[in-house]
């Protein structure tokens, strides 16, 4: 991610974050150029203080449209966003309104029942003894179950998750079935999630968001289970 010239679109992320990794693949598939900021939470840094200034909360990935003088958060509004005002070949939201519903019911699903469900289980492992969220764990699991379960059944024998395009939900499907895989994997359960998420593999857009995150990923407390052809030097 270095040596990127001034951008209009300045992005602030985290190469490790799953909902960085979404808008990443989005921008990737459009060939949308951009400049990344890595925000360190652990530092007080510059990128970090320019981060809350402009979205308080705090959270990332945050897009600051330079050009437009927007600043635009949240995934899937940065992906509209994007879709609207920096147009590429890929279209992501389906002009057809149905199918433009579909894809965002199921960004979100993706979002909220696989990825949310992640965190949960993820920052669990970090708490101090003592001050773990047993039940909140334990329903994180039951739901990511049930998620894929539900997964299965969309897919039926179609390519990506809304039909035989690549959609917002399919960028909201890499990061959460990626990370997933660590948690609960679906790959001796779930064939056509196996396969989906195969083929997602195999997009350049996906590949270099992966190989970008590679650096970090000594930093996820389930570190040890990504699989190794996703490490360099690892055997």
């Amino acid at each position: 991610m270095d040596n990127y010239h001034k951008s209009d679109l300045l992005l602030y992320i985290h190469p490790l974050a799953s909902f960085c990794h979404k808008v990443l693949v989005a921008l990737y598939e459009n060939g949308t150029e951009f400049e990344p900021r890595i925000v360190d939470f652990l530092k007080e840094d510059a990128s970090a203080a320019e981060l809350f200034a402009y979205w308080p909360v705090g959270k990332i990935p945050l897009l600051r449209d330079r050009k437009r003088e927007k600043t635009v958060p949240e995934t899937s509004i940065i992906i509209e966003y994007l879709e609207e005002f920096y147009p590429g070949p890929q279209k992501l939201i389906p002009s057809e309104s149905q199918l433009a519903l579909e894809t965002r019911l199921w960004d979100r699903f993706f979002d909220l029942y696989i990825s949310v469900q992640i965190q949960k289980i993820v920052v669990d492992r970090l708490r101090p003894e003592g001050k773990n969220d047993v039940f909140g764990v334990e329903e994180a699991y039951n739901t990511l179950k049930i998620a894929y379960d539900m997964i299965e059944k969309q897919l039926g024998s179609q390519r990506f998750i809304t039909g035989e395009n690549f959609t917002m939900a399919d960028c909201s499907a890499v990061p959460a079935l990626f990370y997933a895989d660590t948690i609960i994997s679906f790959r001796n359960t779930h064939p056509k999630i196996t396969n989906y998420f195969e083929g997602l593999l195999e997009r350049p857009s996906v590949k270099r968001t992966i190989a970008e995150a590679e650096p970090y990923f000594d930093m996820y407390p389930l570190s040890d289970q990504i699989p190794k052809r996703f490490r360099k030097g690892k055997s």
